[in-house]
C-alpha cells in the first residue's frame, strides 16, 4: 500500500517559502491562495499557511548533537539524498547538522542532515541505501 503524508504548518512569508521549497528543494508548487500554498514534497503534500511558526527548542539528542524539537522530515533513497544534500550545500544552506553518516556498519545505518526553512521550521532529511532498512534495530 502506498500512502501519502499531509502536513500543514505556518510560515512567515509565502514568497520566501516558494523560493525555498520550489527552487532550492525542487518541490513542485500546487494550489494556493493569498494566505497558503501547497507543495509536492517528494510525493507528499505540505501546506504552508501564513502565521506564526510552531515554537521549537533544541532538546532532541541525535548522537552528539542537540537538534530542534519538534521537527519534520523525509527519508530518501541514498542517491536521491546525496543529490539533495549537494543542492543544499551549493545553495549555502545554514545547516544545523551538516550532511553526515550515522550508525555506520550498524542496523539503521543512515545519512542525515538538519536545517530550517526561511520561517525557522526545522527538518531532517535521511538517506538509506535501502528503504527497507528504515526500521532495522
Amino acid at each position: 500500500m502506498h500512502t501519502l503524508f499531509h502536513f500543514a504548518f505556518n510560515v512567515k512569508n509565502l514568497e520566501d517559502t516558494r523560493l525555498f521549497y520550489g527552487q532550492i528543494l525542487g518541490c513542485k508548487e500546487g494550489r494556493s491562495t493569498d494566505t497558503w500554498v501547497d507543495f509536492n514534497f517528494f510525493g507528499h503534500q505540505l501546506s504552508m499557511h501564513l502565521g506564526t511558526p510552531i515554537e521549537t527548542s533544541v532538546t532532541g539528542q541525535v548522537g552528539d548533537h542537540l537538534v530542534p524539537m519538534p521537527h519534520f522530515g523525509l527519508i530518501l533513497n541514498l542517491p536521491d539524498w546525496k543529490q539533495l544534500a549537494d543542492r543544499l550545500e551549493k545553495a549555502n544552506i545554514d545547516f544545523i547538522m551538516r550532511p553526515q553518516l550515522r550508525f555506520e556498519g550498524l542496523p539503521g545505518e543512515q545519512w542525515t542532515m538538519f536545517f530550517c526553512d526561511p520561517s525557522g521550521n526545522p527538518m531532517e532529511i535521511k538517506g538509506f541505501a535501502s528503504l527497507e532498512a528504515t526500521f532495522n534495530t
